[in-house]
């Protein structure tokens, strides 16, 4: 479409042509429309976009309250959508103090006891993990002693107050162990002698040549087990704090451009309530699609039929809210790790995770819930790598009840061989990769693990698209920008700069789409967002580079200069239109 007629959309007559309050002029405006056309100035009146196109074409929508600003030739895109954020997680890393830039042992006493002069005596002493973030890659061996803190180093630094250096969420590096470190007086809260036992072979107590705890506890799973049995008190994120740290996530996420999230992996009913909490209090600045995250232990063994018709209902489609926070769909996995069962006795306390432990069903009865699901117009999404075998599962529920037009969703997809992408395919399921894990955390280590004949199959972003399959990308809080999944959907480079299934590579202007408005057809917004175009939502960013030309590499510190949500400013870097 020619840039004449992008302001032409709307006649005279349309209600959105009243003088604009903000126009945005002499800019690189990408606009990831249907033919990706590229304009020069964009207006805006309340929440939506008036008129795309030239810095002349925008000459009628200027009135004497227009507020008029000069791009500078700054790259302009539609908001990106994370469509697996985890978004909470980032504002929550900000409740429990960090240990900064920790070097030694030394630097982690010397840190706790400043800590320990600003507590009372007893007070909890608990901290974030040792490590650099958000990665905490090669720990302990950042510390010159190569190895963790014990309990009595730790209590030289604490004596009056039992500590607890937590262990990271286990996603955010993608590799085990997980290590946390107590002192001997938070062993001694927790109950924990030489005769404790774990309680599975995941999670081991290290011990001394006594037999004695040493106040390291190592953990070969990639979600925490320690600090919900033993630390769960101390550790615990209240409600408070929970509604607190959401401006902060949002904040976040809106320095890179992100204007609305999707939580595909699911809520409990503790992050449901922060982001109403925030709606209420009119903090919510990020538009959010929150998935349900069901705990079926307190659901027992109950009917599937009557359940989902009388309870579940609530979660069919239209979704439920409203164009800032809305409930779509049920998540669900195969049931897989006797470990969960520890995890979901912290219930109704998620911790880090915000999703319940306990959602796994075998895969006869995810089959039977999937069916129901289907008759009550109630969207699934899962997890691949959480549940082997779920596109054979799907495969007979389309049977019986064909899914194409319900977009059902399958997350995390790290390997998936043509068959199955056929089958999605035909499907019309939809599909979300992990690529911060999948390429550049663990892409080196999956293309060792498979047969050469496999190893293309991995992260397949370039099959999938030429399938016709719709694709979104995400980042799942590892790290928060978007720009790493574009970069890495593009360059296919892992943490060893090794190529990881490079035929596999999409262009840059395919991984914007997978961004914008691929993320919004998740949600059944495609006709209100995803793209900048008049009567669309004006939810954009205006970017430290332009992500079609920056040098390849570059892409992933791209960062945002102002993000807007809704014609309002959310986010703005300090003196950027100066720049």
């Amino acid at each position: 479409m020619a840039l004449s007629q992008l302001t032409d959309t709307f006649p005279a007559a349309n209600p959105f042509r009243r003088a604009a309050d903000l126009v945005l002029r002499n800019g690189n405006i990408l606009t990831v429309d249907s033919s990706f056309t590229i304009a020069r100035a964009i207006a805006i009146a309340g929440d939506r976009i008036t008129a795309v196109g030239s810095d002349e074409a925008m000459t009628p929508h200027i009135g004497p309250g227009t507020r008029v600003l000069d791009l500078k030739g700054k790259a302009v895109i539609p908001g990106l959508l994370d469509s697996h954020a985890h978004m909470d997680r980032e504002g929550l890393k900000t409740i429990f103090p960090s240990l900064g830039r920790v070097r030694s042992i030394r630097d982690v006493q010397d840190r706790i006891a400043d800590l320990a002069r600003k507590s009372r005596p007893g007070e909890w002493i608990v901290t974030m993990p040792i490590g650099d973030p958000p990665f905490y890659f090669d720990v302990p061996d950042i510390l010159a002693e190569r190895r963790w803190p014990t309990r009595q180093e730790l209590d030289k630094a604490a004596p009056n107050n039992p500590v607890l250096i937590r262990c990271i969420w286990g996603y955010w590096r993608s590799s085990p162990p997980l290590v946390s470190c107590a002192n001997s007086a938070a062993l001694k809260r927790a109950g924990i002698t030489r005769e404790t036992v774990s309680p599975v072979p995941e999670l081991t107590i290290e011990r001394d040549r006594n037999g004695d705890p040493t106040g390291v506890f190592s953990e070969s799973e990639m979600q925490p087990l320690a600090e919900l049995i033993w630390f769960r008190e101390a550790t615990r994120f209240s409600r408070a704090d929970r509604a607190r740290a959401l401006p902060v996530s949002a904040q976040a996420y809106h320095a890179y451009g992100t204007t609305s999230v999707l939580e595909e992996h699911g809520v409990a009913n503790e992050v449901l309530r922060a982001y109403k909490d925030a709606f209420r209090d009119g903090n919510l600045t990020m538009r959010a699609a929150l998935v349900f995250s069901p705990n079926w232990k307190a659901a027992a063994g109950v009917p599937l039929g009557p359940f989902m018709e009388a309870w579940g209902g609530w979660l069919g489609e239209p979704a439920l809210g409203d164009d800032w926070l809305k409930v779509t769909g049920l998540y669900v996995d195969i049931q897989h790790r006797a470990s969960d069962d520890i995890r979901a006795a912290a219930a109704p306390y998620t911790g880090w995770s915000g999703f319940n432990y306990d959602t796994g069903l075998p895969p006869q009865r995810l089959k039977e819930l999937a069916l129901h699901c289907a008759h009550n117009d109630i969207r699934v999404i899962t997890i691949a790598t959480f549940s082997p075998g779920i596109i054979d599962i799907l495969e007979q529920v389309d049977r019986e009840v064909p899914l194409n037009g319900r977009r059902w969703v399958v997350c995390h997809v790290n390997v998936m061989s043509p068959r199955d992408i056929e089958r999605v395919a035909r499907m019309g399921v939809l599909i979300t990769t992990h690529t911060n894990r999948d390429i550049y955390k663990s892409g080196h280590l999956l293309q060792k693990a498979l047969p050469p004949e496999q190893r293309g199959q991995i992260a397949p972003l370039r099959q999938l698209l030429d399938a016709g399959v719709k694709v979104a990308l995400v980042t799942d809080n590892v790290p928060v920008s978007m720009f790493w999944p574009i970069w890495e959907s593009v360059a296919r480079l892992s943490v060893t700069n090794e190529k990881v299934a490079p035929n596999e590579a999409i262009t840059r202007s395919e991984a914007l789409r997978c961004s914008t408005v691929n993320g919004a057809y998740l949600t059944f917004d495609e006709a209100k967002k995803g793209s900048i175009e008049p009567g669309k939502l004006a939810d954009l960013a205006v970017l430290s580079a332009d992500p079609l030309s920056v040098e390849e590499n570059s892409i992933r510190v791209i960062t945002s200069l102002m993000t807007m949500v809704g014609g309002r400013i959310v986010y703005e870097a300090p003196n950027w239109t100066a720049a």
